[in-house]
């Protein structure tokens, strides 16, 4: 059986706000795994190996998880960032001489991808690159960070994307043609009625507290929204958390100051944010950055439309699914209007393109691909 290497800086071990990211390569790996023998090197809190049938997992530790915090332009994260990127090759390289993979996978561009070349390069094996838009529209932007990015990329045997705005993108930063691959998860089927669906309307926000997820730009949009307006909205719930934690929280409570029926949590795991998804009628996605989130399939599988700003793949999907409402451009005012939009229309109206989507963004579709492509 053919072995294929997965090496990833995203993999569950109870690390808070990793769960999503972390939780598709979980299932991406199990899945592979009835087709091929997968080793999976992840980041971790400490070194360890776990087996169950075609797959292993084996953990190498670094010096700060999520490594996706880790920011080349802070002099003081140089330090555990080139301490990652040589534990990352040397337990690459350890695999490499114990038991040679056929390919490696590398998710994402950067540092799984640059750890992918170093090593196939020095033992002569082929290597494909997973792409995250954080790798081309954020690290991309760094001068020196964006020529390690590019050549990782041309480097690669296959390149692949998870939005399709995204894999053109990789596709001129690297000269190479690239194709798009969604990422999804399989998440715990929740039981719901639509037909019960109707105002007041049940509002989610579920994700990380970032300027690039948009959580401050649906803050100010919710102080937009007129009495009428939040007569329409039984509750939001905000869950998630990272380094807008204090805004977000003193936001909240001016809301609540004012009687809106808003609650703030923090990061929930797989099985509980399915649980919030499928409660809500509306999932907010306010970001000013992003390709195709692992969150919107969440949404789709789960039958709960979506609010969201234009950007990235989400202008194309709503034509194609007309999942909810979506904003006319990435701002409060905007975004306050696209949510005065949903809460005046039945939100049972996008069932059938949810269901479409559902469809769509499939595990074992991506999985067959992956194999088609690297196999033959």
């Amino acid at each position: 059986m053919r072995h294929i290497a997965l090496i990833t800086t995203s993999y569950p071990e109870n690390i808070p706000g990793a769960d999503a990211a972390g939780s598709f390569v979980e299932d991406f790996a199990r899945e592979l795994s009835r087709h091929l023998r997968v080793t999976v090197l992840a980041a971790g809190t400490a070194d360890s190996i776990a087996t169950d049938g075609e797959l292993r997992v084996q953990r190498f530790a670094v010096p700060r998880l999520p490594m996706s915090l880790l920011n080349p332009l802070l002099p003081w994260h140089w330090l555990p960032i080139l301490k990652s990127l040589r534990v990352g090759r040397m337990a690459l390289r350890r695999l490499a001489q114990d038991d040679t993979p056929d390919h490696i996978l590398a998710l994402w561009a950067l540092p799984s991808g640059y750890w992918a070349q170093c090593i196939a390069r020095e033992y002569g094996l082929q290597y494909s690159v997973w792409a995250l838009g954080s790798d081309i529209w954020s690290l991309g932007r760094v001068p020196l960070v964006r020529s390690v990015l590019k050549r990782v990329l041309r480097g690669a045997e296959r390149r692949f994307a998870d939005g399709v705005q995204l894999a053109s993108d990789v596709e001129k930063l690297s000269g190479r043609d690239c194709g798009f691959m969604p990422s999804t998860r399989r998440l715990p089927q929740i039981g719901r009625d639509l037909r019960k669906v109707g105002e007041p309307y049940k509002l989610v926000f579920l994700g990380r507290w970032h300027a690039n997820k948009g959580v401050d730009l649906m803050l100010d949009a919710l102080t937009l929204l007129t009495d009428e307006d939040w007569s329409r909205i039984a509750e939001l719930r905000i869950y998630g958390g990272g380094p807008m934690h204090d805004e977000v929280h003193d936001a909240v409570r001016r809301l609540r100051e004012q009687h809106r029926p808003v609650v703030v949590g923090a990061y929930l795991g797989k099985a509980a944010a399915a649980e919030l998804i499928a409660w809500g009628d509306y999932l907010l996605l306010p970001s000013r950055i992003e390709s195709i989130p692992v969150i919107f399939s969440d949404a789709m599988q789960l039958g709960t439309a979506i609010i969201a700003t234009p950007v990235g793949d989400l202008p194309r999907l709503f034509d194609q699914y007309h999942f909810g409402a979506i904003a006319t451009e990435v701002g409060s005012a905007a975004f306050a209007k696209a949510i005065q939009a949903a809460l005046r229309q039945a939100a049972t109206n996008h069932e059938e393109g949810l269901l479409a989507a559902r469809a769509d963004f499939n595990m074992d579709q991506i999985v067959a691909q992956f194999v088609e492509e690297i196999c033959h």
